[in-house]
């Protein structure tokens, strides 16, 4: 725990860490970019961000890119932007307003919309009491748009993901990760390059509405 604490102990390497947290692969000249450092000095706190386990490198070609180690991480990032904010009272958010209503964190959907998306598959109990599974209701309304889960995953089927910025939970786990998979393919929302930011299309709004009455 300490080894993993030290590798993430510095602004420099929480920005790089929260920049990945949209899901996808990022080069080191745009890490720096991101975190604000000269791209010498990203090199070595990338260096030390392998070295904990918390990113992976995957090289092609000529160039090199970093992402998340996994969604294990990218739960503990998310868990401690959570702690984080509850240590910091009085409460203000200052999550830019695109990002409040519909970000990625990692591999599913964050934000307001997806907080509203998680009390609706509760109350029509789409999700287990426990909420670390679908029922065969969830199952089936998922399948409808295309979010098909694939059985066994190596992964939990759902888990509540606490979501920072709302203070109440948002689908994660593999449903999670099927349910943005599914929006994307549908075109109902579209990810703003370099950020997290997502923003849902008229179809996307429609869909939300009649699936699952959120009105955006």
């Amino acid at each position: 725990m300490a080894d993993v604490a030290t590798a993430m102990a510095d602004p420099s390497r929480l920005s790089m860490l929260c920049a990945l947290m949209d899901g996808r692969a990022w080069t080191a000249t745009e890490l720096s970019a991101a975190a604000g450092i000269a791209p010498s000095t990203a090199s070595a706190h990338l260096r030390k961000l392998l070295d904990g386990n918390l990113i992976s490198c995957l090289s092609q070609g000529r160039h090199r890119y970093y992402r998340l180690a996994g969604s294990e991480i990218a739960t503990l990032i998310e868990t401690l932007m959570g702690v984080s904010m509850r240590l910091s009272p009085p409460y203000k958010c200052t999550t830019p307003v695109s990002l409040r209503k519909a970000r990625t964190c990692y591999d599913h959907l964050a934000g307001e919309v997806a907080v509203s998306l998680y009390a609706f598959m509760e109350q029509e109990c789409w999700l287990t009491p426990a909420g670390d599974d679908l029922t065969a209701e969830g199952l089936l309304r998922l399948k409808e748009f295309g979010a098909e889960m694939h059985l066994p995953a190596k992964r939990k089927i759902a888990c509540s993901c606490l979501d920072w910025s709302e203070r109440r939970p948002h689908l994660g786990g593999s449903a999670g990760a099927a349910l943005l998979s599914a929006f994307e393919r549908n075109g109902w929302l579209i990810r703003i390059q370099g950020y997290r930011e997502v923003k849902f299309t008229d179809e996307g709004k429609r869909a939300l509405r009649r699936f699952f009455k959120v009105e955006l």
